[in-house]
């Protein structure tokens, strides 16, 4: 089952990387997540996931998205979050086993805090600041929540592809 599941997450790490840190760099650059990157992950998930988890897994992962996605609507009316960012998590939502919500939700707030705080330090540094000008996230009274969404994403598949947790 580990090795399944290390299988699993080796696949679903090596093409959802990309999109991720798509994700990431965009959100940084323009305060926003495309929602071509979203459709993306998305179908990242229906296709490779088809292939490597058992199809009784795959179907109830589709579950998380509906969840993550109804949850997202209400956070985002709220002002809470962006749109863009409660669409990306819902797509990201299929690729977290549910048995993992206890690693995936530490993990994610973990990166979360160290996101915010080397956004707002490398912000406050002219030298790095000045290596991606324009980006309207350092004018920005908001943090790119992008960054550390597609931070935790590979960081939790990568930890599944190393250990199968």
């Amino acid at each position: 089952m580990v090795q399944q599941a290390a299988s699993a997450g080796l696949w679903l790490l090596a093409f959802a990387t990309p999109i991720a840190l798509w994700v990431m760099w965009s959100d940084m650059a323009s305060m926003r997540i495309p929602n071509k990157a979203v459709l993306a992950l998305t179908a990242v998930f229906a296709v490779v996931g088809i292939l490597v988890l058992p199809l009784e897994e795959y179907l109830w992962r589709w579950s998380h998205l509906a969840v993550v996605l109804a949850i997202g609507f209400v956070i985002s009316t709220a002002g809470l979050v962006g749109a863009g960012d409660a669409k990306f998590a819902a797509a990201m939502a299929p690729f977290v086993a549910r048995p993992d919500l206890g690693l995936f939700l530490p993990l994610f707030a973990a990166i979360l805090v160290s996101a915010f705080v080397t956004h707002r330090l490398v912000r406050a540094t002219p030298a790095l600041r000045g290596m991606s000008p324009g980006w309207v996230s350092w004018e920005s009274s908001q943090f790119p929540m992008g960054l550390a969404l597609g931070g935790a994403l590979i960081a939790y598949l990568a930890l599944v592809a190393a250990f199968g947790v």
